[in-house]
């Protein structure tokens, strides 16, 4: 028997104009990012062997993701309800697929997908749908659902983008800090507050250690300083591997590096820890082929991701 993970439902409220979703009762906002005005590019086909077809519309974009705590449920599950309700709402359905479907790997990490912890794809087992209002050839608003499953839990990310003005809520409202739209690559004060994570890439980690070179790390310095000037902000230090290894092994690896960086910002420049989260996500979050040596490289990372502020 199928078991249904429809009800009792979690409204996901959205402004009047907007469509409500439903979830399960269950479901635990991990993330929300809402940025106005924006583009969003959403896929609208699936991976031809080169690139994958792809929709761009401007106006308010809200990016969301929840986690329900159940197992044995598949993507097709989470998702099916959620399918049904953009059908019932007059939206349009222009990409339905799963999986090795949808391209696999290359699908995937041409998509946007909201950083982990908070969002996590396992890339044998997701399902994504876009749907488009009024039609596909001249659509005012898009909305994208991500579903992925593993042994013990679901994830969901949900964006919403168009002309969704009326009652839309920027993130600034909700962090209570300004936004920056224009972020300079490296710039970590303006990527953190405006898209909402960072990746730390000078620093250095022997092979298969979590020990954290002597330094100095200018990231680590500038997130010191953003820190200092942003007290109410909370960050999750998040380590990631490339592929060659075990998968216990390589989570446990990159949670040590993470627990490591987190400890320096303690003991060198004075942050207090409650403010950051150490965790791991070992190879489970690529953004990049873990065939190549390039892709390995840019694998191994820790990323700093933006909490909500107090």
């Amino acid at each position: 028997m199928i078991r249904s993970i429809v009800l009792p439902f979690l409204l996901l409220t959205q402004p009047a104009a907007a469509l409500e979703l439903a979830l399960p009762a269950t479901a635990r906002l991990t993330v929300e990012r809402n940025t106005a005005p924006d583009i969003y590019t959403a896929p609208v086909g699936v991976f031809d062997g080169e690139v994958v077809p792809k929709l761009t519309i401007e106006g308010d974009v809200r990016r969301a993701a929840w986690r329900l705590d159940s197992s044995g449920i598949t993507p097709l599950q989470v998702m099916r309800p959620l399918r049904e309700q953009l059908q019932d709402n007059g939206y349009e359905i222009v990409l339905d697929c799963a999986g090795d479907a949808c391209g696999g790997f290359d699908f995937r990490f041409a998509t946007e997908t909201l950083p982990g912890p908070n969002m996590y794809v396992n890339i044998r087992a997701y399902h994504m749908v876009t749907a488009v209002k009024p039609a596909t050839d001249a659509p005012s608003e898009v909305i994208t659902v991500l579903a992925s499953t593993s042994a013990t839990s679901a994830y969901v990310q949900i964006i919403h983008a168009g002309e969704l003005s009326e009652g839309a809520v920027d993130v600034a409202a909700v962090a209570d800090v300004p936004v920056s739209r224009s972020a300079e690559p490296g710039d970590i004060s303006g990527e953190l507050l405006g898209r909402g994570h960072f990746v730390l890439r000078d620093l250095e980690f022997e092979t298969g250690s979590a020990d954290l070179g002597t330094g100095p790390f200018a990231t680590l310095s500038d997130l010191a300083d953003f820190l200092k000037a942003q007290p109410g902000i909370k960050v999750a230090l998040v380590g990631h591997t490339d592929s060659v290894g075990g998968l216990a092994g390589n989570i446990a690896l990159s949670k040590r590096r993470a627990q490591s960086v987190r400890q320096r910002l303690i003991d060198a420049y004075e942050i207090d820890g409650a403010r950051m989260e150490a965790e791991g996500m070992g190879y489970l979050s690529p953004v990049a082929s873990n065939l190549e040596d390039k892709g390995r490289d840019a694998n191994r990372r820790v990323e700093v991701i933006l909490l909500r502020a107090e």
